[in-house]
Parts: C-alpha cells; sequence; structure tokens
C-alpha cells in the first residue's frame, strides 16, 4: 500500500488509516484472540509505518488498552506504528447498569467515560491514555475529539461562547505538547466540516480529518475549495466515515440515523441510491470499491480512514485503491448526477 505525507507535520502516511473502535467493543465484544488477529492484518497489508486512529471515547478507554496489549504481544516495536489519538472523553468508574456516555453503543464495559474538553481536561485525557496503553507505546498524532457536537450541546449563544472558549484551551495544551516533543501533529476530526472551517480561523492545525462530508453522495464545491485551500497552507488532509455511516453500501443508517422511504425528506435519498446501485452493477463495481476510490479521488487527501471489523475487508480496501475504476463508470455517475458534474478530480 502507498504512502505519503500528512502536509507540514512530515508524518509518514500510508493511504488507508485503520479506526480501532471496535477494539473498544462498538455494538459488540470482540474476543482479545479476535483483536489480535485484526491488529496484526494491519501489518500484513501496509507498505512501511501502519497509522492507527483511536480515542478514550471507544469503550471507555477499552480500545486504547488493547492497543498498547495486542501490540505488546504481536511484538511491534514502538517505530512501526504511528498512533492518533482523540481527546476529550475521560475513564471513570461505572455506576449505573450501562455507560452513560453513549448508551447502546457499547457491549460489556466495565467503565464508563465522561467528557472533559478544557486546558486543564484535555491534559488529563492525554495522560491517561498514555497510561492505558501501557507506556510502551504513546500517540504522536493528537486532536480534540468531535468539537462539533461538543458546540451543537450548547444551550444558548452564551453557552456555545463558552465551549468555544474550552475548545481553544484544549488545542492550547496541545500544541504546548507538541512544543515539548511529546506529540507531532495536532489536528481536528469533526462531522461538520463547516466547524472545522470555524476553528481554523482560529486554530492553525497541522491536519484535519472530514467525517461523513467529502463522500461520493457529498462533495459540494464549497468543501472542495476549503479542501484546496488546507492543502495550499500545507494541512494535512484525511477523508473518513465515507459510506455515510453506511447507507451508501446498502445500510440503514445515513449520517447516524435510520432513513424512513415514505418521508417526502428521505425519498431523495433513497433515489440517489437505487441510481448509484443500477451504475455499479452495469459496471460490474461494488458500491463500497467506488465509495472508497471516491474518497481518495480529490490529490490533497492523504489518507482515508476505514474501520474494518473483518481482517478480509483490510486486504480488500489495499486492492481496491491499487485499481482505477473504469473512466465511463465515472463519465455516468456524472451525466446521471450522482456525483457533481463540476467535480474536478473524476
Amino acid at each position: 500500500m502507498g504512502k505519503n505525507i500528512l502536509g507540514k507535520t512530515g508524518i509518514e502516511v500510508p493511504k488507508i488509516i485503520f479506526g480501532t473502535s471496535y477494539l473498544g467493543n462498538l455494538y459488540r465484544a470482540l474476543s482479545m484472540d479476535e483483536k489480535l488477529i485484526l491488529m496484526r492484518e494491519w501489518f500484513k497489508v501496509t507498505d512501511g509505518k501502519v497509522m492507527i486512529d483511536s480515542a478514550g471515547k471507544y469503550g471507555a478507554g477499552l480500545a486504547l488498552e488493547v492497543i498498547g496489549q495486542g501490540l505488546e504481544k504481536l511484538g511491534i516495536e514502538p517505530s512501526e506504528i504511528s498512533i492518533s489519538n482523540k481527546l476529550g472523553w475521560y475513564r471513570v468508574p461505572l455506576t449505573t447498569p450501562e455507560p452513560t456516555f453513549e448508551p447502546g453503543a457499547w457491549a460489556n464495559l466495565e467503565y464508563d467515560a465522561e467528557q472533559r474538553i478544557s486546558y486543564t481536561g484535555i491534559l488529563e485525557c492525554w495522560e491517561q491514555g498514555c497510561q492505558l496503553m501501557g507506556g510502551t507505546y504513546k500517540p504522536d498524532v493528537v486532536s480534540v475529539h468531535d468539537p462539533d457536537e461538543y458546540l451543537a450541546a450548547a444551550a444558548d449563544a452564551a453557552d456555545r461562547a463558552k465551549r468555544m472558549e474550552d475548545i481553544l484551551g484544549a488545542y492550547k495544551a496541545l500544541f504546548e505538547l507538541k512544543e515539548r516533543g511529546e506529540v507531532k501533529a495536532v489536528g481536528i476530526g469533526s462531522k461538520d466540516w463547516l466547524v472545522i472551517q470555524e476553528l481554523y480561523e482560529k486554530v492553525k492545525f497541522d491536519w484535519v480529518m472530514f467525517a461523513n462530508k467529502f463522500t461520493i453522495y457529498h462533495h459540494p464545491t464549497a468543501i472542495v475549495d476549503f479542501v484546496k485551500r488546507l492543502n495550499n497552507d500545507d494541512v494535512g488532509i484525511i477523508n473518513s466515515a465515507i459510506f455515510n455511516a453506511g447507507f451508501l453500501t446498502g445500510g440503514d443508517y445515513f449520517d447516524y440515523r435510520i432513513l424512513n422511504e415514505n418521508d417526502p425528506d428521505d425519498q431523495p435519498i433513497f433515489k440517489w441510491r437505487e441510481q448509484f446501485f443500477e451504475i455499479c452493477k452495469k459496471y460490474e463495481v461494488e458500491p463500497g470499491d467506488a465509495c472508497l476510490s471516491f474518497a481518495m479521488s480529490a490529490p490533497q487527501i492523504s489518507a482515508v480512514a476505514l474501520n474494518p471489523s473483518k481482517a478480509w475487508r483490510m486486504q480488500k480496501s489495499k486492492e481496491t485503491l491499487e485499481n482505477e475504476l473504469p473512466k465511463a463508470f465515472w463519465e455516468e455517475l456524472k451525466a446521471k448526477n450522482i456525483i457533481e458534474q463540476n467535480y474536478p478530480y473524476l
């Protein structure tokens, strides 16, 4: 799998960065043996240094624990892996029947998590994350986890302004970690790309991660232009959540909600998918392969973050990026307005 440099960070990244929420028992609890099989596959399919993306939120720190223990068992040297940790959630004792931070999403957890986004809170999350990974391995890439959701929870304008100050304080702490040489790069990941744009006027990130917002379904000119601006500023760009929560490959969820075929507002999305599937079938292209190829089509994008919980999917994704899809396939997607006709890279 090819690799390149993540903007001004100087960090060499593979084209595919592996997400790790399944290591924290997202929706179901995998055994440690199953988790080790998946971790071992990272190194089989990646040429050069592996990069993974994790968070204290994943299983209330369980994913971070599994990463540290698993890499140790596999005999991986710290120099063989780069770890991104999204900070903002801190492990606390579980005092209720199930965790309160995301009810229903995580299986068999022994801890809860609480949000700590502030100057001191983010440092507490950083220190705990390093401890959970056991000391041998440390994140070299950091960010504040889902600042868009933190801002969206504001009760009013004054509360939003206070929350913005919390986020800016958290980033002050993270850039101080970078100045001390504790980490190599500070960035942002968000499902709302407009929040990335808003914060970029206040914080000069080393890298950004778009989630759900640069996909084969959604790629308006405004975000394409913003990507160009970031690239001109030498900011590294990672694309993620490229299947719009699974809907683009046949799932029920679209951007984390279930659509209703009888709802007039949702019907155009179902119509789009129906046409997309028809064209994929015509050219014998799997919808997931089309989504992945599109996600890396803009030359400014360094890598795509995927979250495969099956080993064979990792190899399949690698092969997809090594092979170009038919030019006629992209042309027909544009002709049928499945892709924006003025999208410049296909």
